[in-house]
């Protein structure tokens, strides 16, 4: 039986995306394109969400593109303007599952330098959650299956008792290997439909 829901934070529970603080910038969407996936790829910023200093990681890239540098430094520079907000209807989906007594929790990668400043106290919705682990802090990122298990051991919960939502097919797909149940987010309209068929009422 379903007891606790685990979320993603970053394009589940809140929007955020490197595009928020390039689209404006380029005003060329080629050119953003290959700035996100050329110079500074998702692969490398998820190097700072397992623990990497945003000042090595800006580094090490400024050494491979210096004709980029502006805009690397931009990355953690201006990172705050990558954050949108809450995704829309999120909280009101975590305020429902509380009030029907289930436990919520968080499992995110996130740098822990960006994390604290610019997420932690700012957003509402992180404040309904009965815990979250952060990938910064652990030095360990999603889909290592050691930051689950950091999670459950944490708040004493029972993989099998444990449902999460992650927008990574390849995250919930790691926390199924575990026995979580998961579901891929792609919109809260969709969650909610997919809640009301696993979840008794």
């Amino acid at each position: 039986m379903i007891r606790n829901i685990i979320f993603d934070f970053g394009a589940v529970l809140l929007d955020w995306s490197p595009e928020h603080l390039f689209k404006p910038y380029f005003n060329d969407d080629e050119k953003m394109r290959h700035f996100l996936t050329e110079v500074c790829p998702y692969s490398w910023n998820a190097s700072v969400d397992a623990g990497k200093s945003t000042a090595d990681a800006t580094a090490e890239r400024v050494a491979l593109f210096p004709e980029w540098e502006k805009e690397i430094r931009m990355y953690y520079g201006q990172w705050e303007k990558m954050m949108n907000g809450e995704i829309p209807g999120m909280r009101e989906v975590v305020e429902s599952l509380k009030k029907k007594g289930y436990g919520v929790y968080g499992l995110s990668n996130w740098s822990a330098e960006t994390f604290v400043p610019f997420v932690r106290d700012k957003y509402p919705v992180l404040k309904l959650l009965d815990g979250y682990v952060v990938s910064g802090f652990e030095k360990v990122k999603k889909p290592d299956p050691r930051l689950y298990h950091i999670l459950l051991d944490r708040y004493g919960l029972k993989a099998d008792e444990c449902l999460f939502i992650d927008d990574s097919p390849d995250n919930v797909a790691a926390g199924e290997a575990l026995g979580i149940r998961g579901i891929v987010f792609s919109s809260p309209v969709e969650l909610k439909e997919r809640l009301a068929e696993v979840l008794p009422e």
